[in-house]
């Protein structure tokens, strides 16, 4: 992944000095010519939206333990493409400035008044686009932030339900155990029972024994 987003940076570096050497040169021609460079760079402008766009997207194919490294780096370019929208822009509106003077001629000066208002009213209109591309892109940062919010909080789900199976497996093996050792201990309780019965016997049968023992000595004795 981190090898399509490093490819993808080439190529945004590529196209971003041709754009901005071709943004330098729109005020200083006329005519046809400008009018083709000003489509131009607005074409390659698109291409370099569309590079951030599946950068954005291999960011967050990468591991998250690596992904700040990546968005730090998106941010950097997503403002670099920032201020080559608005060069693009100024530059746009001196294009049309000079067109100004070409159509106009003599008649500038009278006219001065209304190419101001007009100017300002472009202005105006840069500044609200540059507004609603600021929202746009707030929108943008917060959808990735939830993303990336969910992706982690999935993650987290994950583990949490690893963890609780191994404590279950745990727990059963504890029950296991426990079964075990109740059996062990019953068995063992059997056995201590029986070699008391055991020994019981054996002294009852010496206590007999003796006892035969005696009464033949006596008897024995007493028969003489």
């Amino acid at each position: 992944m981190s090898s399509d987003f490093e490819a993808y940076e080439l190529d945004f570096g590529t196209i971003t000095a041709e754009v901005t050497n071709k943004i330098g040169r729109i005020p200083k021609l006329s005519g046809e010519e400008k009018t083709q460079l000003v489509l131009n760079v607005d074409k390659q402008l698109e291409e370099v939206r569309e590079l951030l766009e599946q950068m954005d997207l291999e960011a967050r194919e990468i591991p998250i333990q690596s992904r700040p490294m990546y968005n730090s780096r998106l941010k950097s370019y997503k403002g670099e493409i920032e201020k080559l929208e608005k060069d693009f822009k100024r530059s746009r509106i001196a294009y049309s400035d000079e067109v100004r003077n070409d159509l106009l001629g003599d008649d500038a000066g009278s006219s001065e008044n209304q190419l101001i208002k007009l100017r300002e009213e472009r202005a105006h209109l840069l500044d609200n686009t540059e507004k609603l591309e600021r929202s746009s892109r707030r929108l943008e940062a917060g959808y990735q932030i939830a993303v990336e919010t969910e992706q982690v909080g999935q993650e987290i789900l994950s583990n949490l339900h690893g963890d609780r199976e191994k404590i279950q497996k745990a727990r059963e093996r504890l029950r296991e155990t426990d079964a075990n050792l109740g059996k062990s201990s019953r068995i063992l309780t059997g056995m201590l029972r029986r070699i008391i019965q055991n020994r019981v016997l054996v002294f009852m049968l010496g206590a007999i024994i003796l006892l035969t023992i005696i009464l033949a000595i006596y008897f024995n004795l007493r028969g003489h």
